[in-house]
């Protein structure tokens, strides 16, 4: 093969490529639609076909099914959250920024900031209505969450530490679900920073198991 038909084929095929994208593209974003109008149970495959204006062997071809297009729907949301909050903290890194806390709270705004633009995505979640499996996939990548909230934190592996990074996760996980509600964007934001707020006053890397142990080292009282 010559130059010219080498730079030729490698141009088909990164046309090829884009346009294969782009169709899949097109598939994720029509299932959005459909299934936050529907839900998964009654999401019928041709709505979604036609609403992207594809076709049922395309939809099979880049998913699968019914099944595996709502799982990379929900994939994509949590590659997606994942993707901003790493890129808003290295951002913050960048800027000087090197305060654990800091960084987690960048993080955390950022998550809390995406929920709102697709609090329609929320609402489905919540819904409960995903195929067989898919609460035991949230699950997983719960504790993933968690883990890498650990890391940011730069969190100990002592009980009481987990259990700090536990409870600080399912608090930023219920303010998103809150905000998956809001018909307001003020309310979002209020949602956001008093999930902050209540952050910063646990002051997680600062808590002294000794004293949550014996309340009454708090009380200055004796027996």
């Amino acid at each position: 093969m010559t130059r010219k038909a080498e730079r030729i084929a490698a141009k088909d095929n990164a046309w090829q490529w884009s346009r294969t994208e782009q169709t899949r593209r097109n598939l994720l974003d029509a299932a959005r639609e459909v299934f936050c109008e529907q839900g998964f149970t009654d999401t019928a495959i041709v709505a979604v076909v036609r609403r992207a204006g594809s076709s049922v062997g395309s939809l099979y071809h880049h998913f699968g099914g019914k099944t595996e297009l709502f799982v990379a729907l929900w994939e994509d949301y949590e590659d997606s959250r994942e993707r901003e909050a790493a890129e808003a903290v290295a951002a913050a890194r960048a800027a000087g920024e090197s305060d654990p806390l800091e960084l987690f709270l960048v993080g955390t705004r950022s998550f809390l900031e995406g929920c709102w633009r697709r609090r329609d995505l929320i609402e489905l979640w919540m819904d409960g209505d995903g195929p067989p499996g898919f609460e035991l996939m949230r699950r997983a990548r719960g504790r993933e969450w968690i883990r890498q909230n650990s890391v940011l934190l730069e969190a100990g592996s002592e009980p009481v530490d987990r259990l700090v990074v536990g409870v600080l996760t399912s608090v930023i996980g219920e303010a998103g679900r809150e905000i998956g509600t809001c018909a307001r964007k003020r309310d979002a934001d209020a949602i956001c920073h008093a999930t902050l707020a209540l952050i910063r006053r646990l002051d997680p890397l600062h808590i002294d198991p000794l004293r949550i142990a014996d309340p009454r080292t708090h009380r200055g009282t004796t027996h």
